[in-house]
């Protein structure tokens, strides 16, 4: 069974920076897509970020381009999410997620996703 485990949130301040870590166990064979999600109270889950096993490519939602960027460390089973230039409008909780059976460019569609963390809380205070 894959299990996610999210760490690295916390609170910070606006322009603040925070790195994410995702350990991924229990991987199915084949190419897969795995990726970052957030959710703010009263508003719905959001894609951040995902990248493809397949070819290495990378997916941002444009609210975090050029602020935010996904890694992963294969050897460690480690996804990363580095978070820089934090926004108050950053804060939720930060999910990541699995997809199995995924080729080509990866989609930060949250639907898509099969197998989720519990998430780790990140604040911005401004």
């Amino acid at each position: 069974e894959v299990q996610l485990v999210e760490s690295g949130g916390g609170l910070v301040q606006t322009g603040g920076s925070l790195r994410l870590s995702c350990v991924v166990s229990g991987f199915t064979f084949g190419d897969y897509a795995i990726g970052w999600f957030r959710q703010a109270p009263g508003k719905e889950r959001e894609g951040v970020s995902c990248i493809s096993s397949d070819d290495g490519s990378t997916t941002y939602a444009d609210s975090v381009k050029g602020r935010f960027t996904i890694s992963s460390d294969n050897a460690k089973n480690t996804l990363y999410l580095q978070m820089d230039s934090l926004k108050p409008e950053d804060t939720a909780v930060y999910y990541c997620a699995y997809l199995p059976r995924s080729w080509g460019p990866c989609s930060i569609l949250s639907s898509l996703y099969d197998y989720w963390g519990q998430g780790t809380q990140v604040t911005v205070s401004s």
